[in-house]
Order: structure tokens, then C-alpha cells, then sequence
């Protein structure tokens, strides 16, 4: 495999760390490294036992690279992404700033792989929130159809970063110390989430649909090639470190049995199935690092014949985020795209 000049645009961050961690613990080919933070301030990252000074993202460093993973801001990919591809380079984008653009491929490897034909060097990676109905449902969605997708989502609190991650354990130590939850000043996240859970991630708009909710529905239509799929979502926050879970109501369009839904769900790629009614999967066993999506409680609706209820849950920094950029660079390498 070619050694290969790897640049990693938010390596100080969350995601960016658990990145680095992947692609050392995958073997991934990197023969030189380039770390990039937004140069506000002095930080360090560790990669293959070596200590790497982190400098602000600049064109002509970032051009150095054959490969640019970018876990920032959309400010920085919107700046940067396809100017860099255009040069040559590839870019796998976590950032949400492409997602729908209709030139930018939006890749699931286990979902829509063909996404990586190579007439793009800048590939997006979805929305954390939606792997988990996108993977463990996707082979029922080619067999069945799926016409209709209903979720709530339960939301860990490390989607929202490092910030809301230790509001939630200085939320907790408060409680142990004082007996109640304080209000925070400058906390990150819209309430106090110790204890609490509250239906809004990110702001909202004139309809009333939060952020989230509407990235849910449009990057599952566009992964999916469904432009006609109609889906309602309520996106809650919850107090969970890791791992976000989603509570499913899909109808489709051809009729099935319970037990060939579970036979495809339990085909997908990437997924463990748990028919089990008390085996489900939740956040604090399968959340934390873990590569699949977790699927159980599938059983019928009591609202329609063709409808049923799944119960998913994946790590939103793994599969999600920093574990999906290195399985679609994986492929890349395989295809020998990379480094040509």
C-alpha cells in the first residue's frame, strides 16, 4: 500500500482524536502526518508514539496532502474542501457544509459505496444521528420500500462537543456535592441536561423543526436515493456521554412478515441484529467505541399493517463521525484511488 501524506483538519478535537486513534489502530498508510487546528491556541496531538504540533489550516500546507480528513467547522470545509479537491486532493468531509450539495457524493460504505466511483474527490459524511436507521434499514428499504420513516431520536450529549460533554459531568458532580442540578452560566447546551432530557438539538426554524430533525430527513432522502420519502423526526437530547439511540416507526410499501424483516436486518452490513425481546442493544453497552449499529425491539405497529418498530443505537463519534471517514478512506485505498 502507498505511504501516504495524510492531513487532519480538527485533530485537537473530539472527533478528530478519535480519528487519529483509528487510523492507528487501523494500520491506515499514512507516511507523513500534517495536524490542523483553528491556530487560536497552542495544541498537540499524539499519533504512532509521536508528539505533533497542531498549525491553522492554510491551502498550500493542506495541498501538501494526498488525503484530508475534515473534522472542523463548516466554516473551515466550506473555505478549504473544494478548492482542495479541485487541486487534486482528496477530502472526506465530516462537517454537515456539502452534505446536500447534489455535486458532493454523501457515502455510508455499507449503504450507497458506488458513492466513491472517484468523479469526486470530496466525499461527505452524514449526519450522525441518521446511521442507525440508514444502515440497519437498508436492505428492508430495497426489498420493501420504504415510503414512510417516523424517528425519535435520543441524543448523547457528546454531539454537541467537549463543552457539553463536561457540562453534563460538572451538572453531576454538582448533584452528588449539593443535592440539586445548577444552572450553569455559559453552558452550552439550551437547559440543564443532569437528569433531564429536552426535544431540541440545534436551533430552530419558522416551522418549528429543529436543525437536526431536518438534516435527518434530507440526508436520509439523499443516501438513499428516495427524493419522495416522507419522514417526520423529534430530536431530544439526553444525559449520555456516548452513543445515540433511535426509536424507529417505518411503513413500507410492499407487505412482509416479521421474520423477513429480520432476516434482512440481520444481513445488513454492519449491523448485529438482537431478536431477543429482553436482548436490546443500549448506549452504555454498545455506545462507547464500538463499530456496528446495534438493532432489536422489532415488532409490529399498532397504526398500520405494513408498519413496524425497530430500536437502534451506535457510537455517534464511531460510526457516526471519525469510524465512518476511515472506512470510506479504506475503500478508497482498496480501489487504489488513493495516492493516483
Amino acid at each position: 500500500m502507498p505511504a501516504l501524506t495524510v492531513g487532519v483538519v480538527g485533530a485537537s478535537g473530539m472527533v478528530g482524536g478519535e480519528l487519529l486513534a483509528l487510523l492507528e489502530k487501523r494500520r491506515f498508510p499514512v507516511g507523513k502526518l500534517l495536524p490542523f487546528n483553528s491556530g487560536r491556541r497552542e495544541s498537540f496531538v499524539r499519533f504512532r508514539g509521536k508528539r505533533y504540533r497542531c498549525s491553522a489550516p492554510a491551502l498550500t500546507a493542506l495541498k501538501e496532502c494526498g488525503l484530508v480528513f475534515f473534522v472542523s467547522t463548516d466554516e473551515v470545509s466550506a473555505r478549504f474542501g473544494k478548492k482542495l479537491a479541485a487541486a487534486g486532493t482528496w477530502c472526506i468531509d465530516d462537517s454537515s457544509h456539502f452534505r446536500l450539495d447534489p455535486s458532493v457524493p454523501l457515502v455510508i460504505p455499507e449503504v450507497n459505496p458506488g458513492g466513491l466511483d472517484g468523479r469526486s474527490r470530496f466525499v461527505a459524511g452524514p449526519n450522525c444521528t441518521i446511521t442507525g436507521a440508514a444502515v440497519s434499514l437498508t436492505r428492508v428499504h430495497r426489498r420493501f420500500g420504504i415510503k414512510e420513516l417516523r424517528l425519535a431520536t435520543y441524543q448523547a450529549v457528546s454531539g454537541a462537543g467537549k463543552s457539553a460533554m463536561e457540562q453534563l459531568r460538572a451538572e453531576l458532580s454538582h448533584w452528588l456535592k449539593k443535592g440539586r442540578v445548577p444552572d450553569l452560566p455559559g453552558r452550552g447546551l439550551p437547559h440543564p441536561i443532569a437528569f433531564n432530557v429536552f426535544p431540541q438539538v440545534g436551533g430552530f426554524d419558522a416551522e418549528g423543526n429543529s436543525s437536526e430533525e431536518n438534516k435527518v430527513a434530507a440526508e436520509l432522502r439523499k443516501i438513499w436515493s428516495a427524493p419522495g420519502l416522507r419522514v417526520s423526526c423529534t430530536a431530544v437530547r439526553v444525559p449520555v456521554l456516548r452513543g445515540h439511540s433511535l426509536a424507529i416507526w417505518a411503513r413500507t410499501g410492499k407487505p412482509w412478515t416479521l421474520k423477513s424483516l429480520g432476516r434482512e436486518i440481520a444481513a445488513a452490513e454492519g449491523v448485529e441484529f438482537r431478536p431477543g425481546r429482553g436482548d436490546y442493544p443500549t448506549p452504555l453497552g454498545e455506545g462507547d467505541r464500538t463499530f456496528k449499529v446495534y438493532a432489536g425491539r422489532l415488532r409490529r405497529s399498532g397504526t398500520h399493517p405494513r408498519e413496524f418498530q425497530l430500536w437502534a443505537v451506535s457510537d455517534n463519534l464511531y460510526k457516526g463521525a471519525a469510524w465512518n471517514s476511515v472506512q470510506i478512506a479504506e475503500k478508497l485505498l482498496t480501489a487504489g484511488k488513493l495516492g493516483v
